[in-house]
């Protein structure tokens, strides 16, 4: 867990607000963003990895690892593939694209991997991008849950793979003691009566996301 995750999860756990939903799943998170020859962005593959409590809560679940020695048998890994893949209708993968501030549709998962080592599951995926669009104007991805429950730290590689001359990224952290304040007043001046759902707190998360700002020349 990276040094800005650690602040965060303390300061909701400090806050002297009312309460709002925290993480309980951590997720060490990296991005590639794929270009075709022509220069557009077809794909974008997502590694998660797995903090170790929520690792072994799943391979105790699924009945993997039993002798507790960190190796998985080749039945196992093959078991294991596809574990956090099967996602319900509507769901959004917890990844998300805009170019030039209009969400990018990107397609459920495909060519997944999962892996197990040191006690941590890691899986990858593969998601095509709908339009396969030129970036002309800023590409911004931000891996996050709309909920909180699971927070993703921007800590393993960030790639452009195929990108054109011109191309490069930066990694954004959020503002966290702003988004708190901001948070905290907010709830403080709704009326006891009003579910904070109601006006915007069930996407809580997304004040809270890293983001990947990819520009090329010419944007």
């Amino acid at each position: 867990m990276s040094l800005h995750m650690r602040y965060l999860l303390a300061a909701l756990m400090l806050a002297p607000a009312p309460a709002l939903a925290h993480p309980h799943v951590f997720v060490d998170t990296g991005v590639e963003v794929i270009f075709d020859e022509a220069g557009r962005v077809t794909h974008l593959r997502i590694t998660w990895e797995y903090d170790e409590l929520y690792s072994l809560w799943i391979t105790e679940d699924m009945k993997l690892d039993p002798d507790f020695d960190g190796e998985l048998t080749d039945a196992e890994m093959a078991a294991l593939q596809g574990f956090d893949q099967d996602w319900m209708q509507g769901y959004y993968g917890d990844t998300r694209a805009y170019l030039g501030g209009t969400e990018l549709a990107l397609s459920r998962p495909v060519a997944y991997t999962a892996d197990y080592k040191d006690g941590r599951l890691s899986s990858t995926h593969l998601r095509e991008v709908e339009g396969s669009p030129f970036v002309n104007d800023a590409l911004v991805i931000k891996p996050y849950d709309e909920t909180f429950y699971t927070a993703y730290d921007v800590t393993k590689p960030v790639r452009l793979t195929g990108a054109p001359a011109g191309c490069g990224f930066d990694v954004v952290v959020p503002d966290v003691t702003g988004a708190l304040t901001q948070i905290q007043e907010q709830l403080l001046a709704l009326d006891p009566s009003v579910d904070p759902a109601d006006v915007g707190f069930d996407n809580i998360g997304a004040q809270f996301a890293t983001q990947i700002e990819v520009t090329c020349a010419g944007s």
